[in-house]
């Protein structure tokens, strides 16, 4: 309980006592996992040297402390104990029953000390979260501030709290989730084939028709194998061409060199013989040879006449015979260029491997098509599975809710199964402390999930808003989880629940029907821890007390350090 002292406090709305912290270090105690956002770790240089002790009272009346420092928060130690209200603060760690064990398996540890089997087959962590209230998880009956989360993580467990068969309804989440994930992957696979899907039928044929192509093509290609020997024959064949061209082609040099010299031979068109040198010759020689010299000038004239005819004669019979020859020598020469490019163009491929390369060309796209069918063909099979698969899901999901509604159906009717005793419980609490009966249902929607409500009913037994305000709702919360407890007081379960604020908002005469509900239940040996500010208890005359002293634990207040939870400033 958290006194306010200073009258300048009591009008805040928060006062850092350490009254919420308290629920807090529960969970720190029960070992929450590590989160830098949890007080301890965000103020690491205030708290690095706190160690915490909880002790809790066993279902054998035995009793078993955890040790847990913040510093290494996830060794933890344990001991167990015949009496309680020990403290082992001082004693050292190889005295303690289990030692600084690793964090994971201290949990497991805990989990099969505390033997809360009935929740099983969850761990004990999974029920806390309605063991520990704060304010922030008093805003819904069913939906904890932890569960915030799919509801697949936490319908399933509160089921089995209320006596519903969890088994089908955590199958049913899980066929779903599988399910979804299925139409998932098909919905991506229609994407892969552009929005359109072919009939496999198509497909297939198309395919068939694509690869009876190909082998046509293929043999095609086959065709233009040629052998080695065939290549290494032609160029052979084309060397002896190169041989004969390059002769051919000498021997018209040679005569085309001759063709020009006849020519130019004859074009001169002169008598190689001087007259005049040869009169003034012939002169001088008459003098010096007089009655010697026979023949006159003329005579030398038409003798050199002679001469030149005949020689023309010759040279006309020899040009023709080499214009001759070189239209012989050009003529082969042409037809030997010829074969020997159809020679080489074999050899080079420019010529008939020309056709040989389209028909790869047509082989390289046949190909890809037949890959890309094939791609699609396995696409297809794989959506033919998948359908299958959404089938025979879709088909399990409604099986599951047929099951589901049974189940539920069942355990409403039932006036002993552990709902009906759970909402009765529920309905007693709320009506005694605001005189209205309350409504505990639960009924699966039309998915097959369960949909959980906390009703406050009227006069007439109809469901109101009352619900709704904060107040009522916490109150709904309170309910909820006493009733649970109580329900399971014969089972291996939880006899502890924690409530911050309990008091607040309520008017002094449902303070007082709370409070008596509470010690009612503590009776049972159910424990009730709560907290409140004193400005939040009911009135009473001063010399009437509202809490004996052993019910008050720890009373908190705002004149100075002394009176927070830690004795240490506010952080």
């Amino acid at each position: 309980m958290a006194e306010i002292r200073l009258p300048e406090n009591r009008e805040k709305d928060t006062h850092n006592l350490g009254k919420t912290t308290l629920g807090r270090l529960l969970d720190f105690g029960f070992l929450a996992g590590r989160d830098a956002k949890f007080f301890l770790f965000k103020h690491l240089d205030l708290f690095r040297d706190f160690v915490f002790f909880l002790e809790i009272e066993l279902e054998d009346a035995s009793f078993l402390t955890i040790r847990r420092g913040v510093e290494e928060a996830t060794k933890i130690s344990f001991k167990k104990h015949e009496a309680g209200h020990q403290d082992f603060s001082s004693l050292s760690i190889p005295e303690w029953d289990h030692q600084e064990v690793a964090f994971d398996r201290a949990r497991d540890l805990l989990d099969g000390l505390l033997d809360w089997r009935a929740l099983k087959p969850w761990s004990y962590r999974k029920g806390l979260g309605y063991l520990l209230r704060s304010q922030e998880d008093f805003r819904e009956v069913f939906q904890l501030r932890k569960f915030a989360s799919k509801h697949a993580d936490w319908k399933p467990f509160l089921a089995h709290m209320l006596g519903f068969d969890a088994k089908l309804i955590a199958l049913h989440y899980e066929k779903e989730d599988e399910l979804s994930k299925k139409q998932d992957i098909a919905q991506t696979i229609k994407n892969e084939l552009g929005g359109s899907i072919e009939d496999i039928s198509k497909i297939e044929g198309i395919l068939l028709l694509k690869q009876k192509e190909t082998e046509k093509k293929q043999k095609l290609l086959d065709a233009f194998d040629f052998r080695a020997q065939d290549k290494d024959r032609t160029k052979q064949l084309v060397d002896d061409i190169d041989e004969r061209i390059a002769a051919l082609n000498s021997e018209r040099y040679s005569l085309t060199q001759n063709r020009k010299k006849i020519l130019t031979s004859l074009e001169e068109d002169q008598i190689l013989f001087n007259p005049d040198e040869a009169q003034r010759l012939f002169e001088e020689a008459g003098v010096l040879f007089k009655g010697q010299v026979k023949k006159d000038f003329q005579q030398l004239i038409a003798f050199n006449r002679a001469i030149t005819d005949e020689r023309r004669g010759y040279l006309q019979e020899e040009r023709a015979e080499v214009e001759a020859e070189l239209k012989r020598v050009n003529a082969e020469l042409g037809v030997l260029g010829k074969k020997r490019s159809d020679m080489l163009s074999f050899l080079s491929e420019t010529d008939i491997f020309g056709k040989f390369r389209q028909v790869s060309d047509e082989m390289v796209t046949l190909r890809a098509d037949i890959t890309s069918l094939e791609r699609q063909r396995g696409f297809l099979h794989r959506l033919q599975e998948l359908r299958a698969d959404i089938r025979a899901l879709t088909e399990a999901c409604r099986h599951l809710q047929t099951q589901i509604e049974a189940d539920v159906e069942k355990q409403n009717s039932d006036q002993n199964s552990l709902f009906s005793s759970i909402r009765v419980y529920f309905s007693e609490i709320v009506e005694e402390v605001i005189d209205r009966k309350a409504l505990l249902s639960v009924s699966p929607n039309q998915s097959g999930h369960l949909e959980f409500k906390a009703e406050i009913l009227d006069e007439s037994g109809n469901a109101t808003s009352a619900d709704l305000g904060y107040t009522y709702r916490k109150l709904l919360c309170i309910a909820f989880d006493l009733a649970v407890l109580r329900a399971h007081l014969d089972d291996k379960f939880p006899r502890f629940v924690y409530h911050d604020g309990v008091f607040e908002s309520l008017d002094d005469r449902k303070k007082e029907n709370l409070l008596v509900i509470i010690r009612r239940y503590a009776e049972l040996g159910l424990q009730s821890v709560i907290t409140l500010i004193d400005s939040d208890l009911p009135a009473r005359n001063r010399e009437e007390s509202v809490f004996t002293a052993d019910e008050i634990i720890l009373v908190l207040h705002d004149e100075g350090d002394q009176g927070r939870l830690f004795k240490i400033r506010a952080w």
